[in-house]
């Protein structure tokens, strides 16, 4: 596989509105948005970014990128799932919050302030309907001073993502097979408004409810439990219905579908079992794939498409490390997950930040096209407020680190890049910032104590991404002004409290 740093830049222009023109297009037609978000998907995982197609085969993945355009350099803002859906669904850094390292575990409190514009409130303020389907992992309730199994799933769940900007949600708490085992689902209480709950709860804890399929130890959430093989089909099937529903209305919709493929456990469905050469994995990202084909065939079917800005992106580099038994098995079997970027999930190293980034709206995004300018997922929120008109909010008080990045996916050729840097962050909390083709790691961890796994990180260490994008030859020796400009760059975005 080839590198994309010779390729020439598209370049982008820092902007922070429209034109005119295309401002009063959008009052008059907003189009749908539809972000599908795959779970530790990496960057070399699709045929459009070069995977083995005797190994897998992506064809709806593919199709977005042959429709519209495919970016090469798009990285997470954090190497893990929670703080990089965080700054996805807020513009901002969730290492400015008290998340430093790791993820929330499956009963933290919601983490997004409710008070906090997201994309979700931006675009309902612009006349969307708005959705949120599959996997959530950013917290449900309020913290309970002295509480230690934080909120009551059998109850009414406030706050959660019906207080942050979705009209409707369906999906899991946290990971796919986290211990509650349950789908979580909009509903309408005594008094008429929508609520979150658990589907299908009972109130008695008996069988056959009463025992999840985790570890096999009942966790007092008498529903129905949730078949892994089914999930993804299951989501899929509400995203679906939804868009059937709100296309009816007439208003633009926005939808945020999760996927929670390819994330472990690997449960592909029997529709896909045993459809690739990478095993099981190999047939999990089929799963993903098959549900994205779903959702691109419904659009064309409700006559949707040629309206409908589709993103396709990861939240985090592949989980490349020993404990993964499937994946160790496809990259075995020769399945590069995270093309020849370093290491994968957790990491500060590329394979870890740098994620599959695909954007398609006929008319409007040139089919066919590739864009090496550097881009974060954190920036969506100023995209989609410039898409619809909307004011982005003072740089101090939300959208703290989001850069609108439409002309880069509009194909304009702008004299200036858009982002001066990228911050990045890993599982122990490792910065990074990169600028131009370098990066500069600053190796100190925020764990308690130190990990006991990619100890390579935790050290200063400098790297020219153009010369070596493999990141196998550190230069902090021979380039110690550069670094030191870096980490005063970076530590400048960590003091003001914003980047932008």
């Amino acid at each position: 596989m080839r590198f994309p740093f010779a390729r020439s830049s598209c370049f982008l222009a820092v902007l922070t509105v429209l034109t005119g023109a295309f401002a009063v297009a959008a009052d008059e037609q907003k189009p749908n948005i539809v972000v599908i978000l795959a779970d530790d998907y990496g960057w070399g995982s699709a045929g459009c970014y070069g995977v083995d197609g005797n190994l897998v085969r992506t064809p709806n993945i593919d199709r977005i990128a042959k429709e519209g355009r495919r970016f090469t350099d798009a990285s997470v803002t954090a190497s893990i799932c929670s703080p990089s859906r965080y700054s996805i669904l807020t513009g901002r850094y969730c290492w400015r919050t008290s998340l430093k390292f790791e993820t929330l575990h499956d009963k933290s409190p919601l983490h997004i302030e409710t008070n906090r514009p997201t994309l979700a409130s931006m675009l309902r303020d612009r006349g969307y309907a708005t959705a949120a389907v599959g996997k959530w992992h950013l917290g449900l309730g309020a913290p309970t001073p002295g509480a230690t199994n934080g909120v009551d799933l059998t109850k009414e769940i406030h706050p959660g993502p019906l207080d942050v900007g979705f009209d409707y949600f369906y999906g899991i708490p946290s990971n796919h097979g986290d211990s509650s085992g349950i789908y979580l689902d909009t509903e309408r209480n005594a008094q008429g408004e929508n609520v979150t709950k658990v589907e299908g709860l009972r109130s008695t804890n008996v069988t056959p409810f009463g025992v999840t399929h985790y570890k096999g130890q009942f966790k007092g959430i008498d529903a129905p439990q949730r078949v892994d093989e089914e999930v993804m089909s299951r989501l899929t099937d509400r995203a679906i219905s939804w868009i059937d529903q709100e296309q009816k209305s007439g208003k633009p919709f926005f939808l945020y579908f999760a996927s929670v493929a390819v994330h472990g456990p690997d449960t592909p469905s029997e529709a896909t079992r045993g459809t690739s050469k990478a095993g099981v994995y190999g047939d999990w990202i089929h799963e993903l794939d098959r549900a994205v084909g779903r959702i691109l065939d419904d659009l064309d079917k409700r006559g949707l498409t040629k309206n409908t800005l589709v993103v396709f992106s990861s939240d985090n580099g592949g989980e490349n490390r020993n404990f993964a038994k499937e994946e160790c098995e496809a990259i075995k079997l020769g399945l590069k997950m995270n093309g020849d970027w370093r290491a994968g999930k957790h990491s500060i190293f590329e394979g870890g930040m740098r994620i599959p980034f695909l954007a398609s709206w006929p008319g409007h995004i040139p089919a066919g096209t590739v864009c090496d300018e550097p881009i974060s997922l954190v920036d969506m929120f100023a995209t989609f407020a410039a898409l619809t008109g909307a004011p982005m909010p003072p740089r101090e008080q939300a959208a703290e680190d989001s850069y609108n990045i439409l002309p880069a996916l509009l194909g304009e050729k702008t004299p200036a890049p858009l982002r001066p840097a990228i911050v990045g962050h890993s599982g122990w909390g490792v910065f990074s910032i990169r600028q131009g083709p370098w990066k500069w790691v600053e190796g100190k961890y925020a764990t308690k104590k130190e990990p006991n796994s990619e100890k390579n990180e935790f050290h200063p260490q400098l790297y020219n991404l153009k010369d070596d994008p493999a990141e196998q030859h550190d230069v902090l020796s021979e380039h110690p002004d550069i670094a030191a400009k870096l980490s005063a760059l970076l530590e400048t975005y960590r003091n003001q409290g914003y980047s932008r």
